[in-house]
């Protein structure tokens, strides 16, 4: 008997520990995330990405962004963004991503003067589209998961964009992008205004020259010669609230995601 009571009292005992040690866990502050957040926007400075509020504004059609503004180029992007490009600039510059230019054309004084071309440059930066699967829990895709090689373009777009390693022959769209960070100009009352906050060029494929991620090289603007077009088996509905996050490439090689289990696509 006295063995039982001594085990039943080492068992309330261990039992009072516990919700003692509960108690003091819960009440410590829970440790606070180092983040920067604007409207739309939020950069995580620890685990270095950057997440923007999106919707789905396309589902067909050929393509010359991925992201834009409201009320801008929705006709021809994947996604329409809900945060202004500078914001989305000082967020990758937090997380140690270092802007270059967008490709443009440069005078150069001479006689005769004449114009070179600059190409883009900037820190590379993967992008991938978060959406809510089956069950309500984010499944993270590579953006190239939305982009398919189109027929109905041209193939100028395709000498400055990367095969897929496996398939040498495959047209693969890139998860990289650079970070060009746009351009300020002076208006006509002497401010200086950001180029992409006006014109609403967030992520482009083509090169436009005001746009703050931009595909390596010169892309064409022509409808003739657009290249890609959305992939509809894997993007969902138009108006489907999504999350664009960037990070910075780890290497010079795509960083491809795993496979999610199920397909985003609403059914």
């Amino acid at each position: 008997m006295k063995t039982i009571r001594r085990l039943i009292l080492a068992v309330l005992v261990l039992g009072q520990l516990t919700c003692l040690c509960r108690a003091q866990v819960a009440d410590q502050p829970e440790p606070v995330k180092k983040t920067l957040r604007f409207p739309g926007v939020v950069a995580d400075l620890e685990n270095r990405s950057v997440d923007i509020e999106a919707e789905v504004c396309l589902n067909a059609g050929l393509l010359e962004f991925i992201a834009c503004t409201k009320n801008t180029k929705e006709h021809e992007s994947i996604v329409v963004v809900h945060a202004r490009p500078m914001h989305i600039h000082t967020a990758l510059l937090a997380i140690g991503v270092k802007n270059g230019n967008p490709g443009m054309s440069r005078r150069v004084e001479g006689d005769p003067p004449r114009w070179e071309e600059v190409p883009p440059s900037g820190g590379k930066v993967s992008l991938s589209l978060v959406i809510e699967g089956i069950g309500g829990d984010p499944m993270e895709f590579p953006i190239s998961d939305f982009i398919k090689h189109s027929d109905l373009g041209g193939d100028k777009q395709e000498d400055n964009i990367h095969r897929d390693d496996d398939d040498p022959g495959a047209r693969a769209f890139p998860n990289t992008f650079l970070f060009a960070g746009s351009r300020l100009y002076e208006d006509e009352q002497g401010q200086s205004q950001y180029m992409a906050d006006v014109s609403g060029d967030v992520i482009s494929i083509s090169t436009f020259g005001d746009e703050v991620l931009c595909l390596p090289g010169f892309q064409s603007q022509d409808n003739a010669n657009l290249s890609w077009e959305i992939n509809p088996e894997m993007l969902p509905k138009v108006g489907t609230k999504v999350i664009l996050r960037l990070r910075p490439q780890k290497s010079v090689k795509d960083d491809r995601l795993p496979d999610g289990p199920n397909s985003p696509r609403d059914e």
